[in-house]
């Protein structure tokens, strides 16, 4: 006969925007005794974008393992910044700064009040011109909708995302995803999905508005997406030349149900070179789950 265990799942909606909207993560506090695949069945039941479970770690403060419905992934900014920002407002963290360990290396972790800021790698660019027209079919774009003078780039910050820019919110707002074809070329290039903005955002304060279409790991599209705005400032810095030390990007206010998200991006810069940088926003929990899983 098969056993079965219960599982706590805390949701956290990640990148509130004045603690609303946001993008919910699942976060599984003292997961040590869970395999790859109890940690699938829970993201899988969840039915998130992401999953983060948070186990002992020998060289870091935590380990995190990040589980979308369908595979495991090695980073998720969403999921960092709920788990964190979690950890600070029950006081397990009593420190400014934490540390993470994950499949892919550890990240510095940086706490200011109740948010998170995960630390990213330099930017490290691809281009996709030979892609171009691809691309722009996926998104049922024309050329003439991009912004002037702004190539369509691969950028990674430990994530790779296909970066488009858009010439105005407008055409952000009305774009028809081929999600289809968006996955054929995410394979191509191994990514995580699109991040598609404009830097017309409609809201003073605000440096870029942005939707992320991930079909590959089963996100059609998201809220709030760390992994992907971190990619984006770079963008910002390096290609448009907005010499910005900190950069705030919106998303998920164009969803079919709007769920405003709020990224906060620190650079650090060396000689007007990218060293690293720092993506994060505020954790809001909003509701507890028992999952039950067999084992």
């Amino acid at each position: 006969m098969d056993k079965t265990k219960t599982i706590n799942v805390q949701i956290l909606n990640a990148f509130v925007d004045n603690d609303k909207g946001g993008n919910p993560a699942g976060v599984v506090l003292n997961a040590d005794n869970l395999s790859n695949k109890n940690k699938l069945e829970v993201a899988k039941k969840v039915g998130l974008s992401e999953t983060a479970f948070v186990s002992k770690s020998k060289t870091e403060d935590y380990k995190l393992d990040f589980f979308t419905p369908n595979k495991q992934i090695a980073h998720c900014g969403h999921a960092t910044v709920a788990t964190f920002s979690y950890l600070k407002q029950i006081n397990v963290l009593k420190n400014d700064s934490s540390s993470k360990e994950t499949i892919d290396g550890k990240r510095n972790i940086k706490l200011i009040g109740d948010m998170a800021f995960m630390e990213q790698l330099a930017p490290k660019y691809v281009d996709v011109n030979h892609k171009e027209d691809l691309i722009l079919k996926s998104l049922g774009l024309k050329k003439t909708d991009l912004k002037p003078n702004a190539p369509i780039k691969l950028v990674n910050t430990g994530n790779s995302f296909i970066l488009v820019p858009v010439k105005n919110i407008k055409v952000l707002k009305n774009i028809i995803p081929n999600f289809s074809l968006i996955n054929e070329i995410s394979e191509v290039f191994d990514l995580i999905g699109y991040y598609v903005f404009s830097t017309e955002t409609g809201t003073e304060g605000r440096d870029a508005s942005s939707r992320m279409f991930g079909p590959r790991y089963s996100i059609l599209e998201e809220a709030g997406t760390g992994m992907a705005a971190g990619p984006l400032a770079c963008y910002l810095y390096d290609i448009l030349k907005i010499k910005k030390k900190r950069f705030y990007i919106q998303q998920g206010k164009y969803m079919t149900t709007p769920s405003p998200s709020l990224i906060v991006v620190d650079l650090l810069t060396d000689n007007e070179k990218i060293k690293s940088l720092m993506a994060g926003g505020k954790g809001l929990l909003k509701t507890k789950l028992e999952i039950e899983i067999k084992v």
